[in-house]
């Protein structure tokens, strides 16, 4: 493991670890829900190995990661996310790098992605185009996808907030069995990840997520902006790949197939037989090739 650093931005601290030859080219590693930055273990020794200078933030409420302020909104809406990358790049001095991740950190790649096109040479979204459709969270889904997003429903009330606060780690391991259901994970490995959960903005910034995805919370209004832009949809125009788990849990594969209307530029679409939601962490030699296979944004 890399020694943890840290970066200061306009709201938080991010640690973050890092990887390789300090003038290669940047790699963010971007983490979902509930995950870590140790799912991407066996994806940095790949890049590093083809010279890549490999950057493995915690996302706001996970791990080290601290708010500068008492007074800044918990949210965990996608403008915070994707801001929060924005930032990371700036307080590194990063000009451009290739953007890649899954579930909550895919959703910030595809931010910035989109709306700062400049800063991103090339994007990995597992599950294709991750930026919500706010006004569109009212329509239903077909039973069996509703019934997937049962941890949705249980966070929008008291009770959920109250589970997730005194069972963080215990939700978090269903969730990976359920949407990971072919990879025989063990104790230690969830463990390693785990210890990322104990953040204290940890349960604010994921029960803000996930009311204010179906708008049943409000968003933090200095990312109005944001929220705005992102409302409307926008195309990537960055070469992008996108893996997509064929043993998906929780986002089947045929959600996917569709997406290549989201993105103008070179797209490519890999489903991979058997692996769940957790893309890296159950087949970090094929999401490594998906960075390295990116063709020059």
């Amino acid at each position: 493991m890399a020694e943890l650093r840290t970066a200061r931005t306009p709201t938080l601290e991010i640690a973050y670890e890092e990887h390789g030859p300090p003038d290669g080219p940047p790699v963010v590693l971007l983490h979902g829900f509930p995950y870590a930055p140790r799912g991407y273990d066996e994806v940095a020794p790949p890049l590093v190995a083809a010279g890549r200078r490999v950057i493995l933030p915690y996302l706001r409420g996970y791990g080290p990661t601290r708010f500068l302020s008492a007074d800044t909104p918990r949210s965990g809406q996608q403008a915070a996310l994707g801001k929060d990358l924005l930032d990371l790049l700036d307080a590194l001095s990063v000009p451009r790098a290739v953007l890649a991740g899954y579930d909550w950190g895919g959703r910030a790649a595809c931010v910035v992605a989109a709306l700062w096109p400049e800063r991103c040479a090339g994007l990995v979204t597992c599950t294709g185009y991750n930026i919500q459709d706010i006004a569109a969270s009212v329509t239903p889904a077909a039973p069996e996808q509703e019934h997937r997003f049962w941890y949705q429903y249980y966070f929008h009330t008291e009770r959920g907030r109250a589970g997730l606060a005194a069972n963080r780690a215990g939700i978090a391991k269903l969730l990976w069995r359920l949407w990971s259901p072919n990879w025989d994970f063990d104790d230690a490995t969830f463990a390693a990840s785990a210890t990322a959960f104990d953040n204290p903005d940890f349960v604010d910034v994921v029960i803000q997520s996930y009311r204010h995805r179906y708008a049943y919370a409000p968003g933090d209004p200095a990312l109005e902006g944001i929220e705005e832009a992102l409302a409307r949809q926008p195309r990537i125009t960055v070469p992008t790949i996108a893996p997509h788990g064929a043993g998906d849990g929780v986002g089947p594969v045929e959600g996917s197939a569709g997406h290549a209307r989201f993105f103008t530029g070179f797209y490519q679409r890999r489903v991979i037989p058997l692996v769940g939601h957790n893309v890296p962490q159950e087949a970090p030699a094929e999401f490594a090739r998906c960075i390295l296979d990116l063709p020059p944004g």
